[in-house]
């Protein structure tokens, strides 16, 4: 959209298509009168080093690399590209959207069909917050949106790990006589043969081994239950009880606290980190590197989004819910240090403008911001 819309305007795309006399004009808009020609020049000049310069280019797959990696402006631009699309996935987003079932039972909610329908409501959320973009990204800035953004999603992830970390330290006892009730052979054979089973919880039994279950206790479900077998019948005479059965979380009274969390978590991430790396990465790059450096920062969110999402399972068995969060809040500190230091604003500047922004490189540093010097002609 921005490409499409901002191309025609551009006095370098006009001065390439031989239509000198629009250039001049655009030009006539944006300086004083006494600067234009000056500014003609230059862009006359620039476009002369521009074509000589594809003409000079090979075409290979690994002179594309070569090239760009070569030019200092691209290779800026791709250190800003690929470093927001690999923080947009290293927060953690996609595993949240993809396993979030899993996690509103992590959270304490034992019904398939309540957790799917609170995962339902969190991609909501991420729409929503996509709409909130659109509306404000051009008024607040690319830059400031992310690091907003980022700010959120980093307290959101500490919080949310803190939830997870009570609610395992909190989670019911596992009750001897509540496990007897089902009967011996519906007992977990890990809790029957453990050393010191008093001391058991209904995590300690989830964890125990992935053949075991937590009945919760029919009069309250924060008190203590039953670990048993994970198998059809275990489970059917639990729920014929008016019993909850968990395999994934326990009863937690901490549990809305996390859902709540969740929520401000995607708030905090659509309108800023989902949307905003995309609009960088088409404005970032010179006009003849464009494609070759949107592709490449794709390949580098897909990518990220692989590790994470393959390895989220992993994580909270290794980790447990809680250290995972905050595995993901440490990464997203890592990322905004990152954003600070390479990603400059590109808020109402032309791609012009933005890549003589590139070409300077002092100012991505801390501030991000261009302003438009008058004193010196421009590179189109």
């Amino acid at each position: 959209f921005i490409l499409m819309w901002s191309l025609p305007e551009s006095p370098r795309w006009l001065y390439r298509q031989n239509k000198v006399n629009e250039a001049r004009q655009i030009l006539e808009k944006i300086y004083p009168a006494n600067e234009v020609e000056n500014e003609m020049k230059a862009l006359q000049q620039s476009v002369e080093e521009e074509k000589h310069a594809e003409e000079s280019m090979e075409y290979g797959i690994f002179s594309k690399i070569k090239n760009a990696w070569g030019n200092k402006v691209v290779r800026r631009g791709l250190y800003a590209g690929i470093t927001v699309q690999v923080a947009q996935q290293f927060v953690g987003i996609n595993a949240v959207l993809y396993y979030s079932p899993t996690i509103v039972q992590l959270a304490g909610y034992a019904s398939n069909k309540t957790a799917l329908a609170l995962s339902l409501i969190t991609s909501g959320l991420n729409a929503a917050g996509t709409i909130i973009s659109m509306l404000f990204v051009d008024r607040c800035g690319r830059r400031r949106f992310m690091i907003i953004s980022m700010f959120g999603i980093i307290i959101c992830l500490v919080v949310l790990s803190f939830m997870f970390f009570q609610a395992s330290n909190h989670a019911p006892p596992v009750s001897f006589l509540e496990s007897n009730h089902f009967g011996a052979n519906s007992t977990c054979a890990a809790f029957s043969s453990a050393p010191n089973p008093s001391s058991w919880n209904c995590m300690t039994c989830l964890k125990a081994s992935t053949s075991c279950a937590f009945c919760a206790n029919g009069a309250n479900k924060y008190n203590a239950g039953a670990c048993l077998a994970l198998d059809g019948a275990t489970r059917g005479s639990c729920q014929a009880e008016h019993r909850s059965w968990y395999t994934q979380g326990c009863p937690s009274k901490f549990g809305f606290f996390a859902i709540l969390l969740m929520a401000l978590y995607i708030i905090s991430y659509a309108p800023g980190m989902g949307t905003v790396p995309w609009i960088v990465n088409s404005e970032i790059y010179p006009l003849r590197y464009r494609g070759f450096g949107g592709g490449t920062a794709a390949v580098a969110n897909w990518t990220a989004n692989l590790i994470v999402s393959q390895t989220f399972l992993t994580l909270t068995e290794t980790l447990g819910t809680a250290g995972t969060f905050l595995l993901f809040a440490g990464f997203s500190v890592l990322g905004l240090i990152a954003i600070c230091i390479l990603v400059p604003e590109t808020k109402g500047l032309q791609f012009e403008e933005v890549e003589k922004m590139l070409e300077k490189g002092d100012r991505l540093k801390l501030y991000g911001n261009y302003k438009r010097d008058t004193n010196e002609s421009s590179s189109y």
